[in-house]
């Protein structure tokens, strides 16, 4: 299996950046008999950085959030905030002492406290009146200053969303954990709030790690993120490299649809069934390469794509902006992404072309 790779990051103008968090081989497993839930898993977030912690259910994501918090002890591994040591062999910080903010899946609140009593909780060592008017501060900033008065229930998800980050960050902590907080709330308010919260963090100088299992979420909230699969990492990189520069065939299919072809390389350049592409890689020989759809055009046969199979078109999806096409060539079947003026249909014979192909490394038998 590839090691991931976490790059030298810099952040800002090409200046090299000090670590906020690191991450360094942390190992948990909670049964002895039972293979390890996080295998050696290694990240670094840079201040001011969002950073996500990408996979399916069950792929060690939530695990490794609640060791960086505190709420769990790596069985091996080291956790430094700067160059403060949180977790190593001898030592567990415990999670009210670490600085860390934590929003929870489902929020949390206490159902008997009101708006403006659940985020001063976060307060809990303050002055009562300095309390008060820190978290008045913190929800005029998330816009419920309104609704301070009110019960967690007589509010909407997106509501309870945000009281529940105004209480993680009224302490104002340099590192905040989101554990798929969007996820219970409908498409077009988890955009929405997606965008407030990654305004509000920027605004206030908050770094964060987000979890999710959703695709889009992480490629358009964070601006680096880590890729897992079965308790490990396979690869970390900017939503945009990770996405056009998958490592492996795993990652080229989590991050999206995408077309997987064995085909012969000599010189950076591809045969394939859609004609030569040219890959940029030192890649030679016989290789598995992604094919992302939106790299694929397709037009009818004796076109100005010439020296390609033709296809027939046997299935068409309509997203609005979008086409995604199905075409069967030689019994394979291939995915094109095309815009919404495409005239194609069903049943048409057409030939495609690839202007785009990665080699990645085939997925590994665990």
């Amino acid at each position: 299996m590839p090691q991931a790779h976490d790059e030298t990051h810099t952040y800002m103008a090409g200046t090299p950046m000090t670590p906020l968090l690191t991450v360094n081989a942390i190992t948990k497993r909670f049964t002895p008999n039972q293979p390890p839930v996080i295998k050696a898993v290694s990240f670094k977030v840079y201040p001011g950085e969002i950073f996500a912690l990408l996979g399916p259910s069950g792929c060690g994501k939530t695990t490794t959030l609640r060791i960086i918090a505190g709420f769990e002890k790596a069985d091996a591994g080291t956790i430094f905030m700067a160059e403060r040591p949180l977790a190593n062999s001898t030592l567990h910080v415990p999670p009210e002492s670490r600085g860390i903010g934590f929003v929870f899946q489902d929020y949390a609140l206490f159902p008997h406290k009101n708006v403006l009593e659940n985020v001063a909780f976060g307060l809990r060592k303050v002055p009562k009146k300095t309390r008060h008017t820190r978290a008045l501060e913190v929800l005029e900033m998330v816009g419920l200053a309104a609704l301070h008065t009110r019960l967690p229930h007589h509010l909407s998800g997106g509501e309870q969303q945000r009281v529940a980050l105004a209480r993680a960050i009224v302490a104002r902590p340099k590192l905040l954990l989101l554990d798929e907080p969007f996820s219970s709330l409908d498409a077009g308010l988890r955009q929405t709030t997606r965008e407030e919260v990654s305004t509000l963090l920027k605004a206030e100088g908050i770094s964060a790690v987000l979890v999710t299992h959703a695709q889009e979420e992480a490629l358009s909230f964070a601006e680096r993120l880590a890729v897992m699969k079965q308790g490990r990492v396979e690869q970390i990189g900017t939503p945009e490299a990770v996405y056009h520069q998958p490592k492996t065939a795993y990652v080229a299919g989590f991050l999206g649809q995408t077309n997987f072809i064995h085909a012969y390389v000599k010189e950076g350049v591809a045969e394939t069934p859609f004609g030569r592409v040219k890959v940029d890689s030192t890649a030679t020989g016989e290789v598995l390469l992604s094919i992302r759809p939106e790299c694929l055009r397709m037009a009818a046969p004796n076109s100005e794509i010439s020296g390609v199979q033709s296809g027939c078109i046997v299935g068409q999806a309509f997203k609005g902006h979008d086409f995604t096409y199905r075409v069967e060539m030689k019994g394979q079947h291939y995915f094109v992404q095309t815009d919404y003026r495409c005239q194609f249909q069903v049943g048409d014979s057409v030939v495609l072309k690839a202007v785009s192909a990665v080699p990645v490394a085939p997925e590994a038998e665990e």
